[in-house]
C-alpha cells in the first residue's frame, strides 16, 4: 500500500486521512468521504415560503411567510451535534404576525423553551451542541435567542394585560402548556366552586362555591388580590390540565316538600386545586339543617352548614348564617367567599347572604362568591337579599316563583323560598389562570 504525504498531511489511500498541524487545506477526491469535520455551517434553502405550521430538518433553510397569520416552527426531534436550522422572515411580517419557535424537548441557549421571533426581517441559524447549551445562534440579524422559560398555552378565552396572559374558563376545558414549562415556570389561579341550591318552604339561602385564589406579584402583577389569594404559585410542567368548573346546585321545585330535593354547588378543579360547591340552604320549616361546603348554607331551627368545608389554607367560604323559630320560622342566610351569612331575625325575617370577595385578576375589580338569601317567614317580615357577588336573594311568603337564583359564573348561592315556595338554583363557577408571558 502506498503513502501519499502533502506538506504535513499523511493519508493512507484507501484508508483514513489524519490531519496534521492546523490551517492545511485539503481536498477530497472524487467518491472519497469524511468524519468529524462537522457541517460546514451552510444550509439547502426551501424556497416555497412556510405559511403553516411545520417541522423543520437539519440541514435545511426556510423562508417563513406569516402576512396571514403567526407561524409555529418546530425544531427537529432528539437532535444530533452539527444539526442545522435556518429561519428568513419572507415578507417582513414577523413583527406583526409571530413565528414561535418550538423547542421540541430540547434546550434553546440553556433553556427549555420556546422562543417567539417577532422583528421585521429577521434571519437566524441555529446549530445543535449537546444537551447542556442545545441549539445556539450562529448567526442571528437582531438579538441573541435563547428560549424562555415563561409558559406558552392554549385553551379557555384568552385575553392580554400587558406583559400577562390571562385564560378564563367558564365551563369545562383543557389548559394545556406548549412551551416553558418547568420549575420556573409558575402561574396564578382564580378557582370558584359552584354554589349552593336555596332551601325550600321558609329556608334559608344557598352557600357560595368555595373561592381560592393565589397571587404573587413575580408571577402575575402588580393587582388587587382577594383577601383569601395564598401567597404560592403554581409550578406547570409542559402538559394538558383538565379544567373543571362547578355547576350551581340545581334547587327544589314549588310547593316544597319534606322530600323536596336540594343540592349543593359541584366543586371546580384546576390541577392541584379543588373548590368545593357552596351547601344547600335549609329547608322544610325548620326540618334540614343548612349543609357543609366551600361556604355553608343559611340555617333553620335544625342548624346552619359549616363554611370551608373541606378545610383549606387560607379558607375558601363562610359559614351559612343562624335561624331558628317554632311557626313562625327564620332562616339564616348562605355564608358567602367574604363574610358569613346574615342570621335571620325573629319572628320570620330572613338573614342576607354573605358578602363575596373582589379580585382583580381579569384586569378589573369583580366581587364574587356572594352567599344566597334567605326566604321570608310566616306572616311578613322582611326578604334576605343575596350577598354582593351573584348571591340569589331570597322570596316571601306564598311566591309561586322558587327563591332568585346565584348569578352565573359567580359561585353565588341560590335564594331561599318562601312558604311552599322552591329554592333558587345557586350560579355556576369560574376558572381564571394569569402568567407572565414576555
Amino acid at each position: 500500500m502506498s503513502t501519499i504525504k502533502v506538506n504535513t498531511v499523511t493519508k493512507r489511500t484507501g484508508s483514513t486521512l489524519t490531519l496534521g498541524e492546523s490551517g492545511t487545506t485539503v481536498t477530497l477526491a472524487c467518491g472519497a468521504t469524511q468524519t468529524g469535520f462537522g457541517r460546514t455551517g451552510t444550509v439547502d434553502w426551501c424556497t416555497t415560503a412556510k405559511t403553516a405550521p411545520f417541522t423543520s430538518v437539519s440541514g435545511k433553510g426556510y423562508f417563513v411567510n406569516t402576512t396571514s397569520g403567526a407561524v409555529t416552527v418546530t425544531l427537529p426531534a432528539s437532535p444530533s451535534a452539527g444539526d442545522i436550522v435556518s429561519l428568513k422572515d419572507y415578507a417582513n411580517t414577523w413583527d406583526t404576525n409571530n413565528v414561535t419557535l418550538a423547542n421540541n424537548s430540547s434546550k434553546i441557549n440553556g433553556v427549555c423553551g420556546c422562543v417567539t421571533l417577532n422583528t421585521e426581517d429577521q434571519s437566524l441559524t441555529l446549530v445543535y451542541v449537546d444537551g447542556t447549551r442545545g441549539w445556539r445562534a450562529v448567526q442571528d440579524s437582531t438579538s441573541d435567542v435563547t428560549g424562555a422559560d415563561f409558559i406558552t398555552a392554549t385553551g379557555g378565552t384568552i385575553t392580554t394585560c400587558g406583559d400577562f396572559k390571562i385564560h378564563t374558563f367558564t365551563a369545562d376545558g383543557c389548559f394545556s402548556v406548549t412551551g416553558g414549562g418547568g420549575p420556573v415556570a409558575v402561574a396564578d389561579y382564580l378557582v370558584i366552586a359552584g354554589g349552593g341550591s336555596g332551601g325550600a318552604d321558609l329556608s334559608g339561602g344557598g352557600g357560595a362555591g368555595g373561592f381560592r385564589e393565589s397571587h404573587v406579584v413575580a408571577t402575575s402583577g402588580c393587582y388587587t388580590a382577594s383577601p383569601l389569594a395564598s401567597s404560592t404559585s403554581l409550578s406547570l410542567a409542559i402538559g394538558t390540565y383538565p379544567v373543571t368548573v362547578g355547576g350551581g346546585g340545581a334547587g327544589s321545585p314549588s310547593p316544597a316538600s319534606p322530600t323536596s330535593t336540594k343540592t349543593n354547588g359541584s366543586n371546580s378543579v384546576f390541577d392541584t386545586i379543588t373548590s368545593a360547591g357552596g351547601g344547600f340552604g335549609a329547608s322544610y320549616q325548620g326540618a334540614t339543617a343548612g349543609n357543609p361546603g366551600g361556604s355553608g348554607g343559611g340555617g333553620n331551627a335544625a342548624g346552619f352548614g359549616t363554611g370551608n368545608s373541606p378545610p383549606v389554607s387560607p379558607p375558601q367560604g363562610n359559614n351559612g348564617g343562624t335561624g331558628g323559630g317554632s311557626n313562625p320560622y327564620y332562616n339564616g342566610g348562605g355564608g358567602g367567599a367574604g363574610g358569613v351569612g346574615g342570621n335571620g331575625s325573629a319572628p320570620n325575617s330572613g338573614g342576607p347572604g354573605g358578602n363575596g370577595a373582589a379580585t382583580s385578576i381579569t384586569g378589573s375589580a369583580v366581587t364574587r362568591g356572594g352567599g344566597g338569601g334567605a326566604g321570608q317567614g310566616y306572616n311578613g317580615g322582611s326578604i334576605g337579599p343575596g350577598g354582593p357577588g351573584g348571591g340569589g336573594g331570597g322570596v316571601n311568603q306564598y311566591n309561586p316563583t322558587p327563591g332568585n337564583p346565584g348569578t352565573a359564573n359567580t359561585g353565588g348561592g341560590g335564594g331561599g323560598g318562601g312558604d311552599d315556595t322552591g329554592g333558587g338554583n345557586g350560579g355556576s363557577g369560574l376558572v381564571v389562570i394569569r402568567y407572565k408571558f414576555q
